[in-house]
């Protein structure tokens, strides 16, 4: 979950590493630093903290040279400080490597390594990398990290320069994702795509097993073993711009204003205007197949898998297949029944979360076909499924997810219509009323974001509380528990969301004054059990904060405050419920001071189990 930012040209190498680690912040920021290479010998300037506590230290003691390596450090192994921050440096101080991942077997590699007169600054588990690199050269810097590798249990993207080879950085990859971006006599390596888009827009990905050298004139790919690899460029289709705040405060409004026009991006061009036929070219599905499928498997973490929740109840209404989610993390490790009629559908925003990725490959050992839902073009995921729907959000940066859940329901509700429709259970008069639906939903999603002030003005009375619960019934309740995740995550406020019939089944219990309560009252069969429920609130002295639809005015009379949403259909509806919970998580982050795009402890892409 850590980021790591190369650069090798013919410029100052510090300058372009410490914008790429500042983009790249999002992925950990306990500690960076960077390494480089200057007249053959490396410099190396590291410092707990985030990114300006580097950068204001370089500014007292620069450092220089056209060839570097950056990291900024989600901790794994050591808690954050000066010495376990990277680059890490061997014993002599000619090798420095910056690691992304998770060394397993480090405590036995750095047993031997001291046994043979290693001498360890750092309790981290990368510093052994430089140490074996080290304990494996001899005179090919190449062949060194690809021995060293071979000693490796575990996941890892690095990057490694040495005074041995004062011209390369050598790279290599497996588990956790590295990308190498093509400029003008000039290569830029990052661990994601945002942190080179304002330099090219030409990157490879490194599959696993691959380890690259590279010199400011060529890149050359090989397998660990040192057989040939050849990469074809991809083509980055993502807007610059789109990786900028843009005017906002923070990365997570500016996505969570995008989502209208997200939206837009992920229905466009699966819908037939004329025949309203949905289509998915890249999905990898016969129709035959789509009919022979007898069970679902939903597979994600996070706000993945809420998502993946809501893309149960779908797929139960509208194709008729026996659904059931899964943790991937839970999935990967136990003895899942599956066979060749069952889907796994993997649910993930960057498409290298590392439990997800884990679930998909068990799903495919037991010969299920493997479908993923992603963001990312070309992640490690997408390309271990059978078939792929991309979102098409563009890049999200901010920790919380906004719009990548938006756009995961829309794709699910796309999917399971095309589903049913596939299987004979949907007529045509039906879909097209369903296509209509969302075809509207755009538009609806910008009306529901002029609840924003509502939102603003409850979080000024929220952010003073330690505890809040969030209750929803049917498709509320994913919602329930993703705007108690939200509100977790950047506020570090407690939070639950439950199925609200539970609620008196343990948690009325925590119910006095001093309890707000966010109640997801959507229209629907449910609506009558839901009032049942915010009148059992209010018995017991709790604050009620509803989400509404437009034009149900007597709820005002029996809750504290209420946001209303636009009216839609009901399979629609948690897109446009979850508006309010977003904002409302925001505000409430913002007015006590956290930073939201950057919550304590967390990192956007989780690439470490």
């Amino acid at each position: 979950m850590c980021g790591i930012f190369g650069y090798i040209g013919k410029k100052e190498a510090v300058p372009f590493i410490l914008e790429g680690l500042k983009k790249l912040e999002y992925r950990g920021y306990d500690s960076a630093g960077i390494a480089t290479l200057d007249n053959n010998k490396i410099f190396v300037s590291k410092r707990a903290g985030k990114i300006i506590e580097l950068e204001t230290f370089l500014k007292q003691r620069p450092i220089s040279g056209e060839i570097g390596i950056g990291h900024t450090r989600w901790a794994t192994h050591g808690q954050p400080s000066d010495s376990n921050s990277h680059p890490h440096e061997d014993c002599t101080g000619k090798i420095a490597v910056v690691h992304n991942g998770i060394i397993e077997n480090y405590l036995e590699l750095r047993r031997q390594l001291h046994e043979k007169g290693h001498k360890f600054s750092s309790t981290t588990d990368t510093e052994v990398l430089a140490h074996l690199i080290e304990d494996n050269y001899h005179g090919d810097l190449l062949k060194a990290v690809a021995l060293a590798l071979k000693f490796v249990r575990g996941s890892y993207a690095l990057a490694v320069i040495s005074e041995h080879a004062p011209d390369q950085i050598i790279v290599a990859r497996s588990g956790s994702p590295l990308i190498v971006g093509f400029g003008d006599k000039e290569y830029f390596i990052s661990s994601d795509i945002p942190a080179i888009l304002k330099y090219t827009d030409e990157i490879i990905k490194l599959d696993n097993g691959e380890i690259a050298i590279l010199t400011k004139n060529q890149i050359k790919v090989f397998t660990l073993d040192g057989s040939p690899v050849i990469k074809k460029k991809e083509l980055i289709s993502w807007d610059p711009q789109s990786a900028e705040k843009g005017g906002y405060s923070h990365f997570m409004l500016k996505e969570i204003h995008e989502q209208p026009s997200a939206i837009r991006k992920t229905i466009e061009g699966r819908i037939a205007a004329e025949s309203h036929r949905i289509h998915f070219d890249e999905l990898n599905l016969s129709d035959e197949e789509i009919r022979q499928v007898n069970r679902i498997v939903f597979t994600a973490c996070g706000t993945s898998w809420h998502a993946a929740l809501i893309g149960e109840y779908l797929f139960e209404q509208f194709a008729r297949i026996p659904t059931e989610v899964e943790y991937a993390a839970e999935f990967r490790y136990r003895h899942p029944i599956i066979d060749k009629n069952t889907l796994v559908i993997a649910i993930t925003q960057s498409g290298e979360t590392a439990d997800t990725l884990g679930a998909v490959w068990e799903a495919k050992a037991q010969n299920a076909k493997v479908i993923s839902i992603c963001n990312v073009v070309g992640s490690s995921i997408a390309r271990e499924s059978h078939g792929v729907v991309y979102t098409n959000a563009g890049p999200e940066i901010g920790v919380a997810s906004t719009k990548a859940f938006t756009t995961q329901l829309t794709v699910l509700y796309l999917l399971a219509i095309l589903f049913g429709k596939r299987r004979g259970l949907i007529s045509d008069t039906e879909s097209i009323k369903f296509i209509n639906d969302l075809i509207e939903l755009p538009g609806k999603v910008e009306d529901a974001l002029y609840c924003e002030p509502a939102a603003e003005k409850i979080a000024e009375c929220l952010s003073k509380a330690t505890n809040a619960l969030y209750l929803g019934r049917g498709k509320g309740f994913p919602i329930a528990l993703e705007g108690a995740l939200k509100l977790k995550e950047v506020s570090y406020i407690h939070a639950e969301g439950y199925p609200a019939a539970e609620m008196k089944h343990g948690p009325i219990a925590l119910i006095d004054q001093h309890m707000p309560v966010v109640v997801l009252a959507l229209a629907g069969r449910r609506y009558d059990k839901i009032l049942g429920n915010i009148e059992e609130v209010k018995a017991r002295g709790g604050i009620v904060i509803a989400v509404a639809c437009v034009g149900n005015e007597e709820i005002k009379e029996r809750v504290d405050e209420a946001i209303f949403i636009p009216k839609t259909s009901e399979a629609l509806s948690p897109i446009l419920a979850v508006i309010p919970l977003q904002l409302l998580a925001y505000y409430i982050a913002v007015k006590r001071g956290c930073h939201v795009d950057q919550p304590r402890n967390l990192a956007k892409s989780v690439t470490v189990e």
